[in-house]
Formats: C-alpha cells, sequence, structure tokens
C-alpha cells in the first residue's frame, strides 16, 4: 500500500473517530454508475489559512473553492501534455460564462504566435483569497485521485482535466505548497463536473471537512455518487440516513457559481429570532471563508437572542486579543460551560430552510476555542456587502465534521447533521 493510500485510509478513520460524538461522515462511495467509479480523497485543513486542500495535482495540493468556476493550476504539465485549446472550442464558452470581479470580457483567446489562423483560448484563474486574476492558457492537465468500492480506496486513477494555467503570483495567500485552485462551483469546467463525465459517475460529490489542522487530521472528498458508507464496516448507507435536504437555489444576480439554499426563519433553543423582514432568507455555503458571516441585520437579531439564551454564563470581557481579531463578540469561560456528545451545553442555533428540514448547529460548530479556558460563538458581522449580499454565509467551522453533500443532478443540498440519539 502507497503513502497516498495509507494517508486516505488514515483520513476515513480519524473522520470516524472524530465524529464519535458527531455526525457521521468517515465514509466512502460505492459507484453510482455501472461504467465507472467515484473517487475518493483526502482533505486536509491548513492551520495558517483555515482553507481546505486536496492533493489532486501530482500529489500537490489545489485548494477546494465551493464558489469556483474551473481548476487552475501553476504546475501546468510539461509539453505536449498541455496543448491550448482552441477559442471554438464548446469548453472555452463554459470558461467564459463566470468572469471575476473587475475582470471585463475581452474575447475569447489570443492568436497562436505560429499559426495567425489559430485562436488560442484563455481564461481567467481568480484567487478569491488575495482577488487577483489572471489571463493565461486553458489547456489540459492530468489530475488523480483514487477509485473506491465504498468501503475502501481501490487504486489510484489518472484523468485528464481541463484547467486553466496561471503565473506563480497567483499563489499569494493559498496554503504553503499549494499549486492552484480546485474550483466545485455549479459550471460545466468545475471539478465534480469533469470527473461526472470522465469517469462516467454522478454529478455530485460530497465533503466531510475537518475539524483540525494536525498531523494528524484529514477528512474526506468523495466525487460521483452513493451509496456511502460508514465506518466500522456494517453501518447504513448514510445517503438514506442525511438529516435534511433542501432545493439548492441562484444567487440573487444569478452571477456567482456557488451553493445557495433558502431559510424561512432562524431560532436559537428553538426560539425564532427577530427579524426586519418576514422575506426568506438567501443562504450560501463557503469555504472561503473559516466562520459564518450574517448580515449586519441578522447578526444582531441572533447575537442578542444567544445573548439572553445564555444568560447566567460567565462571560470573558474584554474578550481575547485572537477572539477580537477573529470579529467574535460574545465570548465564555469554557470551564463552566459544559459539554455534551456535540460539543459545548450552548443553545443550539436552527436554520429553518426550504422544505422544512432544520440544519441545526450544536456547540461543535458553533463554539470556536480561542484560548485555553476561551470560547466564543463562532459568526461575525458581514463586511463591506454590496448589492444584494446573501443573509447568511456558513464558513468552513459550521461545516466541519458534517458530511455535506452537493447533488447538481437532482439540484438539491443533503448534510447530515449531529445526531445526539444513542443510535449513531
Amino acid at each position: 500500500m502507497s503513502r497516498a493510500e495509507r494517508h486516505l485510509l488514515l483520513a476515513v478513520a480519524l473522520c470516524a473517530a472524530v465524529l464519535a460524538f458527531s455526525p457521521p461522515c468517515a465514509c466512502a462511495a460505492a459507484s453510482g454508475a455501472s461504467n465507472g467509479k467515484p473517487l475518493v480523497t483526502a482533505i486536509t485543513k491548513d492551520a495558517a489559512t483555515s482553507l481546505y486542500t486536496i492533493p489532486i495535482k501530482d500529489g500537490h495540493p489545489l485548494v477546494l473553492d465551493l464558489a469556483g468556476a474551473l481548476v487552475w493550476t501553476t504546475a501546468c504539465d510539461a509539453a505536449g501534455g498541455n496543448a491550448t485549446l482552441e477559442c471554438h472550442h464548446h469548453y472555452c464558452m463554459h470558461a467564459h460564462s463566470y468572469h471575476p470581479p473587475n475582470c471585463p470580457h475581452n474575447g475569447y483567446g489570443r492568436a497562436d504566435a505560429g499559426d495567425p489562423f489559430r485562436c488560442k483560448c484563455t481564461a481567467h484563474p481568480y484567487n478569491p483569497f488575495s482577488g487577483d486574476s489572471a489571463t493565461a492558457d486553458l489547456t489540459r492537465t492530468t489530475l488523480s485521485a483514487n477509485a473506491t468500492d465504498g468501503k475502501n480506496p481501490l487504486f489510484p486513477v489518472k484523468f485528464t482535466a481541463v484547467a486553466s494555467c496561471a503565473p506563480d503570483s497567483m499563489t499569494v495567500k493559498l496554503p504553503a505548497g499549494a499549486v492552484g485552485v480546485a474550483g466545485v462551483g455549479r459550471t460545466r469546467l468545475a471539478l465534480q463536473a469533469q470527473v461526472a463525465r470522465s469517469q462516467k459517475v454522478a454529478n455530485k460529490f460530497a465533503l466531510c471537512l475537518p475539524g483540525g489542522a494536525g498531523a494528524g487530521d484529514a477528512g474526506v472528498a468523495i466525487f460521483g455518487g452513493g451509496p456511502l458508507f460508514l465506518l466500522p464496516p456494517g453501518r447504513p448507507d448514510v445517503t438514506a440516513t442525511l438529516a435534511g435536504e433542501t432545493p439548492l437555489r441562484r444567487s440573487k444576480d444569478n452571477f456567482s457559481p456557488g451553493y445557495f439554499i433558502s431559510a424561512t426563519k432562524i431560532a436559537v433553543n428553538q426560539q425564532q429570532i427577530n427579524l426586519y423582514s418576514n422575506d426568506p432568507l438567501l443562504i450560501e455555503l463557503s469555504t472561503r471563508i473559516p466562520y459564518t458571516e450574517l448580515r449586519p441585520d441578522v447578526y444582531r437579531a441572533l447575537i442578542d437572542a444567544f445573548d439572553k439564551a445564555t444568560t447566567g454564563r460567565k462571560r470573558v470581557s474584554p474578550a481575547p486579543a485572537t477572539a477580537t481579531a477573529a470579529g467574535f463578540e460574545l465570548c465564555y469561560d469554557s470551564r463552566e460551560l459544559g459539554s455534551t456528545r456535540v460539543g459545548y451545553a450552548v443553545p443550539q442555533i436552527e436554520l429553518v430552510l426550504d422544505g422544512g428540514k432544520n440544519w441545526t448547529v450544536f456547540g461543535g460548530n458553533s463554539m470556536a476555542q480561542v484560548s485555553g479556558d476561551v470560547a466564543c460563538l463562532a459568526v461575525v458581522r458581514m463586511k463591506g456587502e454590496k448589492g444584494n449580499p446573501p443573509a447568511v454565509v456558513i464558513g468552513g467551522f459550521q461545516m466541519e465534521n458534517n458530511l455535506v453533500v452537493f447533488d447538481e443532478e437532482k439540484q438539491r443540498l443533503g448534510f447530515s447533521g449531529p445526531n445526539p440519539s444513542p443510535s449513531w
């Protein structure tokens, strides 16, 4: 067994161990199509940036981006393996469906210096963490992951994907060693869509983001459908026992390729918080930010409700510098909070979703440990919002140690959610 395979098995096993008190997501994927098998790879969280990476480019990491429109890398293949696509290619058209901020449409490519009658396709790789974008060739590159039978990684699989080259300067603010971004947004050139075409599997993927950034912490990404089985063996198909599903929506301006859902209300300890409007709340899921961001009106209502529900709990004020830097407002002496199977014993936060299911956030995903004895409510006020922003952007911390399934074929999002009953 190779080192990469051992790492992946460890990732799955550790996901199971971490979730002894949390939602079940230590899983692999059985084939959802007769002509191919889903692919599985480990997810690592970078301690310095809180970003999540998958090692699919020659073993080098690419950053997972739920709102990424395409795959881009600074490690383009050697000559002969990265022929630039032509401007009239349909993939070139797809690459220009979404443009990074402040990047105007300026045609599909440029003339080939060696052949004036050939137009070479360009794309616009975008680094959302630095705000940088570039114009570079749209080419083909080789990526790799492991096929799975639903229980174990079987064998390495190399596949060709359409990706944009990018200059080395584009890796600013990415985790050390990362060579690009794996966009998994709702586009034809996103990673999961390309896996679906190349492996003849379902256009869906599942993420179990790791809850730690240590050497022993790892999560799992599964591309291509289910069913999904838990460890240890004998557990049921988790896709049949998800806590809930809800329809996927589009952004209000229809510009973002990210994932959006809708909520009718938010509750703290089953008490609805008071919002200025009864309109549905648009919610985005994001791996670009570490903690959930709330529109100012929603933020204030949630903070006030949580503060009221924790009356009597020992507050820490002023908050530690780490909490202030993160933007946390409510901090507590964690030694007096108490603990449960799903984290600190604090009021639960519920998003009442379109379709009637609740996304419940327990202490394990609501409270961030900022020092040895201080934990803070890990939500922040949205800043610099322009246009018509979503009411809530769920950050990576609130998705960690949960199985989240993004199904483009059914246009639905599924989630495991913590299940505090003894049946797990």
